[in-house]
């Protein structure tokens, strides 16, 4: 024990330094930056076609289990099989081409959701691209989504950007492996269909809002605060002011109006859903989710796009937004000091297992 304590002061000691000085390099490099304007298009897209993906997984697992002429032969049968491909397209007639039906496309978007739904962007600069080159008779938008909700104003535009696909006429999926709970859910019910695995959460169809009060505190120390306001309803609820019943009333008034609006966004997106039923709060595991069908089907994201690859070119679509240095930086520091954190955690345990 006396080594682990050594162990962690040295530790703490090491990550300060680190901290302190990546603090210092990203002070130096955002003021050297400061007048850099931050530009709209700044950013690009990355295509990624998944068929290729799932294809090489393939591949590579088969080639591990071969022996080697076996493997010798595939090898062969394949080039084999490129060069009659190769052929076959060269031999094609020009009419032959045009009559041919264009295959379907599945466009793959992903959303990982913090509580001020901060993908919203790089989702609507994705949307974007997809929907100006997307066909409703052919293509479908899946989205794998997990977000466990946040501000209502931050989720409500996210599910703004998916309701454009909808509005398009375009099958819109979501895909749900872990979690798509309060706002999270808001997105997930715009969706043509909905996927969940087994134990993905989702519902928490409701409204919270929560916040400290001060006052006693700074009356019992003889500190006034006050909180002036034109209109009667301007600040209803306050952190370090006196809170009134009438004030309260207000807010939870607010929060049931609230509530309200998220049931109908719901209801009119998912009709079969008793929304009586669902929208209290709680919160479903994926079977439990289908039975109150707030979903359609148990299935995870990986089985439904590996399924799709049989009949459509799978393309997985994402706008990446260039990093300054002082974000990277920061992004590597943060890493640094988590995976840190882990492994002390993870001494300690190991040291109480033994």
């Amino acid at each position: 024990m006396e080594f682990l304590t050594d162990y962690g002061l040295f530790l703490a000691k090491v990550v300060t330094f680190v901290v302190a000085v990546v603090i210092v390099i990203s002070i130096i490099v955002s003021s050297a930056q400061r007048d850099r304007d931050d530009h709209e298009g700044e950013g690009e897209l990355k295509i990624r076609k998944l068929n290729e993906h799932y294809k090489k997984l393939k591949e590579a697992i088969q080639a591990r289990l071969m022996t080697d002429a076996e493997r010798k032969a595939f090898e062969k049968n394949q080039k084999k099989e490129k060069k009659a491909e190769k052929k076959a397209s060269k031999a094609k007639k020009p009419d032959a081409e045009t009559s041919e039906a264009p295959r379907s496309r599945i466009f793959v978007l992903d959303f990982d959701g913090d509580i001020k739904a901060s993908d919203t962007d790089p989702l609507r600069r994705s949307i974007t691209a997809v929907l100006s080159v997307a066909d409703p008779e052919r293509d479908e938008v899946v989205i794998r989504l997990e977000s466990g909700g946040g501000l209502v104003h931050a989720y409500g535009l996210a599910s703004a950007q998916l309701d454009r696909i909808r509005s398009r006429g375009i099958p819109l999926t979501a895909c749900v492996d872990k979690v798509a709970a309060s706002g999270g859910y808001m997105m997930a019910c715009v969706a043509d269909r909905i996927i969940a695995s087994p134990f993905a959460i989702l519902g928490s169809i409701g409204v919270v809002a929560q916040l400290p009060n001060f006052h006693r505190l700074l009356k019992k120390n003889d500190v006034d605060f006050e909180v002036l306001t034109a209109g009667e309803h301007k600040r209803t609820m306050t952190v370090f002011g006196e809170n009134t019943d009438k004030g309260r009333q207000k807010f939870l008034e607010d929060l049931e109006d609230t509530h309200v609006l998220f049931k109908e966004y719901v209801s009119e997106r998912r009709p079969d859903v008793d929304i009586a039923k669902v929208a209290n709060g709680d919160i479903w595991f994926g079977k439990r989710a289908l039975d109150v069908k707030l979903i359609d089907e148990i299935k995870t994201s990986d089985e439904y796009l590996i399924e799709a690859c049989d009949r459509a070119d799978v393309v997985s679509v994402a706008y990446q937004r260039k990093r300054t240095l002082p974000e990277r930086l920061g992004l590597a520091a943060s890493v640094a000091m988590e995976q840190t954190v882990w492994r002390v955690l993870s001494a300690f345990r190991n040291q109480k297992i033994q």
